[in-house]
């Protein structure tokens, strides 16, 4: 581990490498990124913020959001993901989702020593909404739980609980993709190609955001069936029923639209997932679950237009302020 730098997003963030040694799934050295957000004074609370697939920290309005309320705002990029993804590796590529243990414990031991005696919240979005309420259901099995970890909720964005598309995908569509991940895990599934999202969102195309696309690809990165094969294990994990030990906020938008290409609806809906499996799965996380719906927001709520992205921050803090001591 190196010390704190400048990050990409320069002053008052900053970076801190996280090494992991070699990886489990063959594609050598691997690195964490650990991101701050500079807090003066004592912070009130903490926050540690992971991104979904084919994403990465730059939301930096999200930040500036808990910096406003007092929280020390951190962010990480999981291994082979955005600032931690080296030449050679296959972008967001991990065999089992429980991998992501190794820089979630590591993330929270640096921010537990960096603001001690404070409460924490986990916050995430879409692929991180799953990964996160996995680690925390096998924290919580540990003495004390994830409580005695100084953890006091979690915010979920849009989380993945669940495979979209047809119903046949998520049985005999399932079935193929754990029979080809187990011999060619590293090949790529075929699916239609998409940058309907993408391009919602970026200035480039006319959205309102600006970050790298090298890291965070107008049609995402391409899914491996080793990848998905995790992904869907961690499904059923989630669907047995999971205890993660403390109370989770859960935002989604009111409706899904898919579409290949960029359509008006996909400025006002969730054009990733399936939100009726977000409503679905949400009580799967045990404790007191508060799930809300953020009309005509996007698959990120804090990425859409102003308006439901208000309301998106404006729920947020009302569960904040009834929550986290």
């Amino acid at each position: 581990m190196t010390g704190w730098i400048e990050d990409i997003l320069q002053d008052p963030y900053e970076q801190l490498t996280l090494d992991l040694g070699t990886d489990p799934d063959g594609e050598g050295a691997i690195r964490a990124t650990l991101v701050r957000r500079r807090f003066e004074g004592e912070p009130r609370a903490a926050v540690i913020y992971v991104h979904g697939f084919s994403d990465y920290f730059f939301q930096t309005e999200l930040a500036e959001f808990y910096a406003d309320r007092g929280y020390a705002f951190y962010s990480l990029d999981l291994r082979k993901c955005g600032r931690s993804l080296d030449e050679g590796q296959t972008p967001h590529f991990v065999s089992d989702l429980s991998l992501y243990d190794a820089e979630l414990d590591e993330a929270l031991r640096i921010v537990r020593s960096e603001v001690p005696d404070v409460p924490i919240v986990l916050s995430a979005h879409s692929t991180g909404g799953l990964v996160l309420p996995l680690w925390l259901d096998r924290m919580n099995l540990l003495p004390g739980g994830t409580r005695a970890r100084g953890i006091a909720g979690i915010v979920l964005n849009s989380p993945w609980f669940d495979l979209q598309g047809p119903a046949w995908m998520r049985t005999v569509g399932t079935t193929v993709v754990r029979s080809v991940a187990k011999a060619r895990p590293l090949d790529r599934m075929k699916l239609p190609f998409t940058d309907s999202y993408g391009a919602s969102l970026h200035s480039s195309r006319g959205g309102q955001w600006d970050y790298d696309i090298a890291w965070k690809p107008l049609e995402g990165f391409p899914v491996t069936y080793g990848w998905m094969g995790a992904v869907r294990r961690g499904h059923a994990q989630l669907h047995r029923g999971l205890d993660i030990g403390v109370p989770s906020l859960v935002l989604r938008s009111h409706r899904t639209w898919f579409s290949r290409n960029h359509h008006a609806k996909t400025d006002t809906s969730d054009a990733v997932l399936d939100v009726r499996q977000i409503v679905r799965w949400s009580g799967c996380l045990g404790d007191a679950v508060t799930s809300l719906p953020v009309h005509g927001a996007r698959h990120d709520v804090y990425l859409s237009n102003d308006e439901p992205r208000a309301e998106a921050y404006r729920l947020t803090a009302e569960w904040l302020d009834r929550w986290i001591p």
